[in-house]
């Protein structure tokens, strides 16, 4: 049933989100290594998510109100964080200067993946619709998750490689800083939508 959840998986993908953003702030100060260490970051958190569907603890946050209203404030509050980032132009230079250190950019994309809360309730309420009858759970909840992780990584070195190739035309412009300040506007915009939103 895997081939019925790959459109599903691709509309995830190009469904414009809090991962996005992510991936294109970091491509805009750090380049693309920086972007694709994003995505691989913020592919763990999905993965994590269905590992943790497949074990109940996703149906635990998604019937929770308290957990869920938990999670949903951490994720708002990383997001933001990330946000007001990006528009100070804090680390910027650091991560354009320094291009060794990589850690920050998979914790960003670990920290945006796992601080989603809509992904405990979608992998709750997506994926037994794809799990085969008489199947394990775990390995159909992880092999959705990897298609879902597959496109990311396909469409975020797409995203990548084309932040990457505009910025050298434009590095050290006030263009760049203000598309910077606008990605992270998006990710607080994006920040206070997640930590307001319902189920």
């Amino acid at each position: 049933m895997l081939w019925a959840f790959l459109p599903i998986a691709a509309l995830l993908t190009l469904t414009p989100g809090p991962a996005t953003a992510t991936v294109l702030s970091h491509a805009i100060r750090g380049g693309r290594r920086s972007a694709l260490l994003t995505a691989l970051g913020n592919g763990a958190g999905v993965l994590t998510w269905a590992l943790l569907s497949a074990l109940g603890v996703s149906a635990l946050v998604a019937a929770s109100e308290v957990a869920f209203v938990a999670l949903k404030l951490v994720g708002g509050a990383t997001l933001v964080y990330l946000g007001v980032r990006a528009v100070s132009g804090a680390g910027g230079d650091e991560v354009a200067a320094v291009v060794g250190r990589t850690g920050r950019a998979f914790r960003d994309g670990l920290a945006t993946g796992l601080a989603n809360p809509k992904l405990a309730v979608l992998f709750v309420a997506l994926f037994p619709q794809f799990v085969p009858d008489r199947s394990s759970v775990l390995p159909a909840a992880l092999g959705m998750a990897a298609l879902v992780v597959a496109f990311d990584l396909v469409w975020f070195s797409a995203l990548a490689l084309v932040v990457d190739r505009a910025k050298r035309a434009f590095i050290g412009t006030r263009l760049a800083r203000w598309i910077e300040r606008v990605v992270g506007a998006v990710l607080i915009g994006l920040g206070i939508r997640v930590a307001l939103e319902q189920r």
